[in-house]
């Protein structure tokens, strides 16, 4: 029994053909809606612009055969970039960072290591006196000056954004070539070793630029090499050099103390840091930075190589036997050194005054736990500063960044997830696809037409 036979309330409704229209004669007979009690015309609420509104093509006109190829899009007018703000970019004019780096993080941090020192210095003094004069603070001037030359060559490398790993065990062969070799006259010795100590450093330059991968993959595996040759030579070497550097212990410490300030305020100058630090990464790590960053960085590893060889000729000159060692907590000194001095591990920050007080810092706590007798582990002592540098690091790049930041100036759909979702330019919203929708959550659905009525619903079989 269908529906139209059972007679409850069923009205059955005229059927139209496709060809016939809605105002012929037969539908305005039979159609039993308009007229009827309680029907009420609603007004239409559209703009009457007198004519139906036509599609704008915008920059093309509109043809008939699709086939054919589209005249070229107008060009777009850019603003031009002025030298001003050519000027304020780090790099690179997309992933750069404009502005001056903050210094304050860092004048904050090294007046705390300043302070660090005097307190350790004065606890020093009073608790074991004979530790700080005398022969006993000629070779801690010695020798903080010898790890000075490596911490030097260490945030060197970091600062390039290529860090050196190798400088200890370099600074080690430094010392036992020169050890081996040292009855030839000091100038000679000194300077053949210090270009050999260069030369290794050339090797680690040449594939990290050429190749362009990371400076701790490559360093680390010439510092195994230099380790072998080390290995070779199981017996220690006797220093047959006339010349002993105790009497001018404070001149070399002042040495060390005018290269690292000389480097400090060279940092200072932004395009002297900007241009050291051109290899670090701004994107894709495995992009190359171009030509000037592989030269400057090239020339910041020779510098790493050549400071480490002088820092173990230092060694030499300062012991009458030098014994075989691999030099790898060397590395692990000067790296920790380096950044709590406040040079990033990310490379390009740095501070001023930094690498010499750390140096400072951390000499007198490991000979003041010597005296004490803390019995702490070398390289737990490595461990430990690398640790805090890391921690300052954190904290360089944190607060020592220039104000705005990188986002800012990059358009909305390469910044973050929350730049996409929101563009507040036009007072509209973007969803994720990134068109703007216009209108809030309350906006109406759009009018249901009379045609979809008519063409019948699958459901009820009457289509």
């Amino acid at each position: 029994m269908t529906y139209a036979d059972s007679g409850q309330g069923f009205r059955d409704e005229p059927r139209f053909r496709d060809d016939e229209r809605y105002d012929d004669p037969p539908f305005a007979e039979q159609t039993r809606y308009r007229g009827e009690p309680g029907f009420r015309d609603e007004p239409d609420f559209r703009a009457d612009t007198g004519s139906m509104p036509k599609y704008s093509t915008g920059s093309y006109p509109a043809v008939d055969d699709y086939s054919a190829e589209l005249p070229p899009a107008p060009p777009v007018s850019r603003r031009p970039v002025s030298a001003a703000e050519l000027d304020e970019v780090f790099d690179d004019p997309r992933y750069g960072e404009p502005g001056m780096d903050r210094m304050a993080v860092h004048l904050v941090w090294e007046v705390l290591l300043l302070l660090g020192c005097v307190g350790v210095f004065v606890l020093f003094r009073q608790t074991h006196q004979e530790g700080v004069t005398g022969a006993a603070l000629t070779n801690l001037l010695l020798y903080a000056a010898s790890l000075g030359f490596v911490a030097i060559g260490m945030a060197l490398s970091l600062r390039a954004a290529a860090v050196n790993l190798a400088v200890g065990p370099i600074a080690a062969a430094a010392a036992l070539f020169f050890a081996l070799h040292s009855n030839r006259g000091l100038v000679e010795d000194a300077g053949v070793t210090v270009l050999l100590a260069a030369g290794v450093g050339a090797v680690i330059a040449v594939l990290v630029t050429a190749f362009h991968v990371p400076g701790w993959a490559v360093s680390l595996a010439a510092a195994f090499g230099v380790v072998v040759w080390i290995q070779k030579r199981a017996t220690p070497a006797t220093n047959l050099s006339t010349y002993h550097p105790a009497g001018q212990s404070y001149y070399w410490f002042g040495a060390f103390a005018a290269i690292s300030l000389l480097g400090g305020v060279l940092g200072l100058v932004r395009p002297i840091r900007r241009a050291v630090g051109r290899f670090r990464a701004v994107g894709d790590p495995a992009e190359r930075r171009g030509t000037g960053a592989a030269m400057i960085t090239f020339a910041a590893l020779v510098g790493s190589g050549a400071l480490a060889g002088l820092g173990g000729v230092l060694v030499g000159l300062s012991s009458t036997r030098v014994t075989p060692t691999d030099g790898l907590l060397t590395t692990g000194f000067a790296l920790g050194i380096a950044l709590v001095g406040g040079t990033s591990v990310f490379g390009r920050r740095g501070g001023i005054f930094g690498t010499l007080l750390a140096v400072t810092l951390f000499v007198l706590l490991m000979r003041y736990g010597d005296a004490a007798n803390w019995r702490v582990a070398q390289l737990a002592w490595a461990a430990g500063a690398i640790v805090v540098g890391l921690v300052v690091t954190r904290l360089i790049e944190r607060f020592g960044r220039p104000r705005g930041g990188v986002l800012a100036d990059l358009p909305a759909e390469e910044g973050d997830w929350a730049a996409r979702g929101a563009d507040t330019t036009n007072g509209t919203t973007a969803n994720w696809s990134g068109t703007p929708r216009q209108g809030g959550w309350s906006s109406q659905l759009p009018a249901r037409s009379l045609d979809d009525t008519w063409t019948g619903d699958d459901r009820w079989g009457t289509k």
